[in-house]
């Protein structure tokens, strides 16, 4: 009886050891993905192609037009016009995700512009979190140890290299200690 024992804690041992194998190899072809390899409808309805991005630090934010939060949208336009030239894009994610967004792009692009002044890049509205997340925020969350937005203006850092240098939560504010201090030592890498 002890022998069956063991060899059923043995057999269930290889098992987890080959389910980690697995996790682990997943994590890392997820972590092999750069931000480049990313494509998303524009707001204008063309494409906005993170390649074009190549070499440059991207501020991916998630927004939504009715948010305690929407108010960012004017720190994160004068960080863009601020850091554009020195290699920093903005780049901002609608989603209704949260159920604080319009429907259409159209109106949001309207919003944004009249209200704020936004002139940094935008895509169409996708979602952030869950099953149909946008292949983007999916590479996110398994790079990122199942991390994903849990509000609107949730901010996720990417290097020059094209890979994730960390998150953000929508406390941390476009002109905030902490945001500013990692895009600080981004923008020192590799400058």
């Amino acid at each position: 009886m002890r022998n069956i024992t063991r060899r059923t804690a043995l057999l269930a041992a290889g098992a987890v050891l080959l389910a980690s194998r697995a996790t682990r190899a997943a994590n890392n072809a997820a972590s092999a993905t750069r931000a480049w390899d990313f494509k998303f409808q524009s707001i204008d309805e063309g494409v906005l192609d993170f390649a074009d991005y190549k070499g440059k630090i991207i501020l991916a934010v998630n927004t939504a037009s009715f948010c305690g939060f929407t108010y960012q949208y004017e720190g994160l336009e004068k960080l863009y016009a601020a850091m554009k030239d020195k290699g920093v894009e903005v780049v901002g994610f609608p989603s209704q995700d949260f159920n604080q967004e319009s429907g259409k792009n159209a109106t949001i692009k309207d919003f944004c512009e009249a209200t704020f002044g936004v002139q940094f890049p935008m895509s169409g509205l996708v979602h952030v979190k869950g099953p149909d997340a946008d292949p983007f925020y999916k590479w996110v969350k398994a790079d990122q140890n199942g991390w994903e937005p849990s509000w609107n203006f949730n901010k996720v850092l990417i290097g020059r290299d094209g890979r994730i240098i960390d998150t953000f939560g929508s406390l941390d504010e476009p002109q905030g200690r902490t945001l500013t201090k990692a895009l600080s030592k981004a923008m020192a890498v590799g400058s």
